[in-house]
């Protein structure tokens, strides 16, 4: 039995995959409440539901990133606890969890994926079905014509609000909570045949705002430190 979590939006979701057999939950914490108090009671629940303990677990997986700086470290902390059990840990990013939300969709071909990089900036990178493309980047939103030109790219819909002035969509999600359970799905299934990741590295992109407000105090720092493993 294979747990996934990923922690990195407001948005938390979790599977649990034993075999042909999957349980998932979606549940909405909200920007500014923090998943250390939603997710291990979200965990037993759907523990519950499966009929299943800690115990059971075969491995986990975490998405690492990029998002919220605190929520990714309650959910690599959380895996990270469970791997000191002898469980076998594998991370993942942000944008693969959403690759395979579209290829859920029926998306096919090369396209630009964004998300939300606060601070007037988009975290994007480019994808060709579940492969990668290029390494992720930031850009400011005044930039984001430039960056993507006229290719195909999609963003969650909690984005859309801040987008509206600068693109349309190419690409949509019919259900996008249905559809990121099943990406988280997926991941459960395929995750596994790789080798593990131990610990799991964080993938920011981006510095703390402790760093960006007081540099000189993580000036030493390299960028492995500052913005994660890049992914």
């Amino acid at each position: 039995m294979i747990l996934c979590l990923d922690t990195a939006t407001e948005v938390l979701h979790l599977a649990l995959v034993d075999g042909a057999r999957a349980w998932t939950s979606r549940v909405v914490v909200g920007v500014g409440r923090s998943h250390s108090v939603s997710l291990l009671p979200s965990l037993n629940a759907l523990m519950k539901e499966a009929g299943a303990s800690p115990a059971h677990l075969t491995g986990v997986c975490c998405c690492a990133g990029p998002g919220g700086f605190t929520s990714i470290r309650i959910g690599v902390a959380t895996a990270e606890g469970l791997a000191l059990t002898g469980l076998p840990t594998w991370g993942f990013s942000s944008f693969l969890l959403r690759a395979h939300a579209l290829k859920h969709e029926g998306v096919t071909g090369t396209y630009w994926m964004l998300l939300d990089g606060q601070r007037n900036e988009v975290f994007v990178q480019k994808w060709a079905g579940i492969e990668a493309v290029n390494e992720a980047i930031k850009v400011p939103f005044a930039a984001l014509r430039h960056t993507i030109g006229t290719e195909a790219w999609w963003a969650p819909a909690s984005l859309m609000p801040k987008l509206a002035e600068y693109a349309s969509p190419s690409l949509q999600m019919n259900d996008e909570g249905d559809s990121m359970q099943a990406g988280l799905v997926s991941l459960c299934r395929e995750l596994p045949r790789l080798t593990p990741e131990n610990p799991i590295q964080p993938f920011y992109l981006r510095e703390t705002d402790a760093e960006v407000n007081f540099p000189e105090a993580s000036a030493h720092l390299d960028d492995a430190l500052r913005k994660g493993l890049a992914r």
